[in-house]
């Protein structure tokens, strides 16, 4: 498990926002991407949405994915791997949308790995998610992660994801459960502002 201060650190490729001339705040996708894969789902935005969110449900209909722990509500712990071979690595919500964007970062060591998912409105009423990712290995892992042979594998792996959420969502019909909040910069972002804290004690009274 990464320590709490790696989760601050600033990832220069990291998707984010961005401010343009006119003062208007966009989504900054990843410079950079290995992998993109698209999957149209028969159930409207919110729903899709709603459902993705829900990160503990994933075992449910990943070929991958066995136990997702929620540590923080920006930060999860994944188990991920085939047969008997587990991978456990934390990883950190970067900016979060409701019903648009999610972007993340791995915090593993060695490979590690940028993503984001994009949620868009179908004419048929649908949902079209788009997955990006990007491989970040170092040292020696560098040029097989790199090669075309793994960029297919992992194109592929994402693919069949996808179909499986895809499957699961269609099959309910509705969300299990949803988390509507906004995060910027892996912090989640408050309605109202928390006032400050007094330092100094509060007695009872009475």
């Amino acid at each position: 498990m990464a320590r709490e201060d790696d989760a601050q650190q600033a990832v220069p490729n990291t998707p984010g926002m961005r401010t343009d001339g006119h003062g208007v705040t966009r989504r900054r996708p990843l410079r950079e991407r290995h992998v993109e894969e698209t999957v149209e789902v028969g159930v409207p935005v919110r729903t899709a949405y709603n459902q993705w969110t829900q990160f503990k449900t994933f075992p449910r209909f990943s070929a991958v994915v066995h136990d997702v722990e929620q540590i923080r509500p920006a930060m999860t712990a994944w188990t991920v791997g085939y047969g008997p071979l587990r991978h456990r690595f934390a990883v950190e919500i970067v900016e979060q949308d409701p019903d648009a964007y999610l972007a993340w970062r791995g915090l593993e060591q060695n490979p590690s790995h940028q993503g984001e998912v994009e949620f868009r409105p179908t004419e048929s009423g649908g949902t079209a998610i788009t997955v990006r990712m990007l491989l970040e290995p170092r040292g020696a892992a560098r040029a097989l992660t790199r090669s075309s042979r793994a960029v297919r594998l992992t194109a592929r792996l994402v693919r069949g994801e996808l179909v499986n959420f895809k499957r699961f969502i269609e099959g309910l019909g509705q969300e299990g459960g949803a988390w509507r909040g906004t995060i910027r910069n892996g912090r989640v972002q408050h309605d109202r502002p928390e006032p400050p804290r007094s330092r100094v004690a509060q007695w009872p009274v009475g």
